[in-house]
C-alpha cells in the first residue's frame, strides 16, 4: 500500500489560479478583437457588393435609353434633364441618356423615386415581408454624371461646350460615415458612342 508523499500538493495555489485567469483574459481579448475585425471586413465586403450591383443597374438603365431625345441632335449641350423630366417621380420621365447627367439621390432609390428595397416596378410598395428595414439605405448616396469624351482617347473628358460622338456615363455609390466623411463604395464608368442611322 502506497501512501502519498508528505508535502505533495493536490490543488492550485491562488497565484496559479490568477495567472491562469489572466492568460485566458488576454487570449479571449485577442480572439474578440479578431472576430470584431472579421465582422467589420465582412460588412464592408457586403456593402461593396451591394453598391456594385446598384451601380451596374444604374449604368444599364442609362445605356438602355436612346442616345438623344426625339428631335434633338446628338451633340446637344448642356447635358441634363428638362424641367418636365425633373418634376416627375424619380427618374420615371427620363427618356434619353443625357437626362441622367447631374442626378443625385440620397437614399439610393429606384426609378420611381422610392427608397431602394421598399418599392417595386409600377411605384407600388413591396409586401412587408419582402421590404428592407425603412432607412436601410439612408446613409447611401448615388451620383450619375454623363459627359463627352475625346474620340481618340476615351479617358480624356472634353471641356464644357465641346462635343464628340462619344460620351461617358459614370456612376458613384457613396456611404456617409458616422464621423461626417463619405466613403466610396462603387465607381463605374462606361463609354458609349453615337452611331448615325443608315441613310
Amino acid at each position: 500500500m502506497t501512501r502519498p508523499l508528505a508535502g505533495r500538493r493536490s490543488a492550485f495555489s491562488l497565484m496559479e489560479a490568477l495567472l491562469a485567469i489572466s492568460i485566458l483574459a488576454v487570449a479571449g481579448g485577442a480572439i474578440m478583437l479578431a472576430l470584431t475585425s472579421s465582422v467589420q471586413t465582412t460588412q464592408v465586403s457586403v456593402e461593396t457588393s451591394i453598391a456594385m450591383g446598384i451601380a451596374e443597374q444604374l449604368i444599364d438603365e442609362v445605356m438602355g435609353q436612346r442616345y438623344a431625345a426625339v428631335g434633338a441632335g446628338p451633340y446637344e449641350y448642356p447635358l441634363g434633364a428638362s424641367s418636365w423630366e425633373l418634376n416627375g417621380e424619380g427618374r420615371a420621365r427620363y427618356d434619353d441618356s443625357d437626362d441622367y447627367n447631374g442626378f443625385v439621390a440620397q437614399p439610393v432609390e429606384n426609378i420611381q423615386g422610392q427608397e431602394l428595397g421598399q418599392g417595386e416596378s409600377g411605384g407600388f410598395l413591396r409586401h412587408p415581408n419582402f421590404r428592407l428595414p425603412l432607412g436601410y439605405f439612408a446613409a447611401w448616396r448615388e451620383e450619375i454624371e454623363v459627359y463627352y469624351v475625346d474620340a481618340t482617347d476615351h479617358s480624356l473628358r472634353l471641356d464644357p461646350g465641346v462635343a464628340s460622338d462619344y460620351r461617358a456615363v459614370e456612376v458613384r455609390i457613396l456611404r456617409d460615415n458616422p464621423d461626417g466623411t463619405r466613403r466610396d463604395l462603387a465607381n463605374l464608368r462606361r463609354v458609349y458612342a453615337y452611331v448615325p442611322a443608315p441613310q
